[in-house]
């Protein structure tokens, strides 16, 4: 009998198989990928206006008490985000008097909803200053 050349019906299912079977999984890996990604381009855009944000609050030393508002769309991607700021004065020199320092704790909460779930991050910093009054 002479061998022959080439692949049985049987092997090729198999192989196809075999095929279609990595393939399904090649591609449910890279749905959960792309989610993960997306996920991760919101939370780094929110942090960096977060960021932004806590340096404008450190700057401007006339900032007292608790202040908020809502970040435009086009900065973040069209998500629905904003931001809650609380700057209190944690301790003073000897004398409350112009010419001392005062130290601020300011405590910067970023918000935004993603998935019909809200989401935040939170960071807080210390400012020293001078009183001017």
């Amino acid at each position: 009998m002479r061998a022959r050349r080439g692949f049985t019906l049987l092997e090729m299912l198999v192989a196809s198989a075999i095929m279609a079977a990595a393939v399904v999984g090649l591609m449910a890996g890279l749905a959960g990928t792309t989610r993960n990604a997306a996920r991760l381009r919101n939370y780094d855009r929110v942090v960096q206006l977060g960021r932004l944000r806590m340096n404008d609050l450190l700057a401007d030393q006339r900032i007292q008490g608790s202040t908020g508002g809502a970040f435009p769309p086009e900065l973040v991607g069209g998500l629905t985000a904003g931001w809650t700021a609380n700057v209190a004065k944690v301790e003073e020199g000897p004398d409350a008097i112009a010419g001392n320092f005062a130290l601020d704790r300011v405590l910067l909460e970023i918000w935004w909803v993603e998935s019909g779930q809200r989401r935040n991050y939170t960071l807080e910093a210390y400012r020293h200053r001078i009183i001017r009054e």
